[in-house]
């Protein structure tokens, strides 16, 4: 699939400047899926093209996606070939940096209004040349059309849902990016990946010069979001509040302004995260697991620190599995960090050899979740048979509850919580672990500190011996 860009400003080679892509180089970004290919086929004064070429590899497409109603759907399809959602991931992977408006350089072209020729081939249509219309002359393209033939040897077939577009317009480079990040996978009705929340701020980001004010606004939104109910109508609710009246807005900005205040104030859970993180960094570890993993918070921290060569996060959890691939966005990852962590269904009270090998684990609000008769199997597995060089685990202390008002006298904090013990017991259990498996052990706390019923989380970081 390829989508060029051309424009006859003057000097046109400024073109370069604003994508941070130098005319005289083909340069490559790695996508989730393939590659993308940067190249420009003509750069003079005069006149200057540049162009993206996809390189979709169809088995990279279809690894790891769940089994599809029609068994063949994942290899008899199309996606390979033609322009969609995959186009939209590789503009904003290889041009991100003109996406965002920026430019080192010759920051002043930013603003600048210019003549750009867009031609993209081929593109996926399920609403044929109306819909093409619909979404792009109210944004003041011109347009020129070519719609393929389902069969050229057999006419009388008629016309495939298949077109070249050639779009001209004079408008500034970042808001051509935003329009056709937006509209490509619209065209289609279609998405290569996992739809949720995160798109919903991805569409409000890109569309926030000029969403709102598009007569065609509902059916960009509901197709965008691939028609999933609930989240276009979070969408809907958000352009509403574009749209109010000066006061109101005044309001909402206020309400804003409350929300963020209330955010500084950092989650427990947070700080059970970074705590662990930090000290997962000062280890010095590259190899890690996360054992009980959830839905992927820890991980992604992990994930962002090249230090951590190899991540292998597990739970017992399969729906807990999918949505730390979707916060992960595993599909979208480029090849040589998706090579870098893998998850695995599991559970911790049975011996696993893909647990072995590593350099530290993490097991954070892990524990409690097990009847204390598992306990001693989760002790073996973990510190008897994979036996990392370091463990990092995180439990409530018992004797902070009475500091929660709302949580009833002798019950846990989580309905699924087995137990929680107070700080002696934790104590006794990490001497225990010492002195059966041969670690030394280190406790800390995380969050406030109480001084007489301690802090609301109690940690060790047990060190092996040998």
């Amino acid at each position: 699939m390829l989508l060029t860009i051309t424009t006859t400003h003057s000097p046109a080679t400024d073109l370069g400047y604003l994508l941070y892509k130098h005319p005289q180089k083909l340069q490559s970004v790695d996508l989730a899926v393939g590659k993308a290919h940067i190249f420009y086929p003509e750069a003079t004064e005069e006149r200057c093209t540049v162009a993206l070429l996809l390189d979709i590899d169809p088995i990279e497409l279809i690894r790891g996606k769940a089994n599809d109603s029609f068994a063949l759907s994942h290899y008899v399809n199309d996606r390979p070939y033609v322009a969609s959602s995959f186009m939209s991931v590789a503009l904003a992977t290889a041009f991100s940096t003109a996406m965002n408006g920026t430019c080192r350089d010759k920051p002043e072209l930013v603003d600048v209004k210019l003549p750009l020729e867009v031609t993209l081939a081929v593109a996926s249509v399920r609403g044929g040349e109306t819909l093409i219309r619909r979404l792009f002359e109210p944004l003041g393209y011109t347009l020129e059309l070519e719609n393929y033939p389902l069969d050229v040897t057999v006419p009388e077939w008629g016309d495939s849902k298949y077109f070249l577009l050639k779009l001209q317009h004079t408008l500034r480079l970042k808001d051509l990016l935003s329009h056709l990040y937006v509209l490509m996978p619209v065209l289609d009705n279609d998405k290569h990946y996992f739809v949720n929340k995160q798109e919903i701020e991805k569409l409000m980001d890109k569309g926030k010069d000029w969403l709102s004010a598009h007569p065609e606004k509902e059916l960009i939104t509901k197709r965008y979001l691939k028609n999933i109910h609930h989240l276009t109508r979070q969408a809907f609710e958000v352009l509403m509040r574009e749209e109010l009246p000066d006061e109101e807005e005044e309001m909402e900005e206020e309400n804003e302004i409350v929300k963020v205040v209330k955010q500084k104030r950092v989650s427990l859970h947070y700080q059970r995260l970074q705590t662990v993180f930090e000290k997962l960094v000062a280890s010095n570890s590259k190899r890690v697991l996360d054992l009980g993993c959830g839905e992927g918070k820890l991980l992604q921290l992990l994930l962002r620190e090249n230090q951590f060569e190899e991540i292998l996060g597990m739970d017992v959890s399969h729906r807990s599995l999918e949505i730390a691939a979707e916060r992960l966005r595993f599909d979208r990852l480029p090849a040589h960090v998706r090579q870098r962590i893998s998850l695995i269904q599991g559970s911790l009270t049975y011996k696993d050899k893909r647990l072995q090998g590593f350099d530290a684990a993490a097991l954070v609000e892990v524990i409690e979740h097990l009847d204390l008769n598992r306990l001693q199997a989760l002790e073996q597995s973990v510190f008897g048979f994979a036996r990392p060089k370091l463990v990092l685990l995180t439990t409530p202390n018992a004797e902070y509850n009475q500091k929660y008002e709302t949580l009833i006298e002798g019950k846990f904090r989580h309905e699924d919580h087995r137990f929680e013990w107070t700080r002696t017991e934790f104590e006794t259990w990490t001497q225990h672990i010492t002195d059966v498996f041969g670690y030394e052990a280190e406790l800390f706390t995380v969050g406030e500190v109480d001084e007489q019923v301690g802090a609301s989380s109690q940690g060790v970081v047990f060190k092996r011996k040998v």
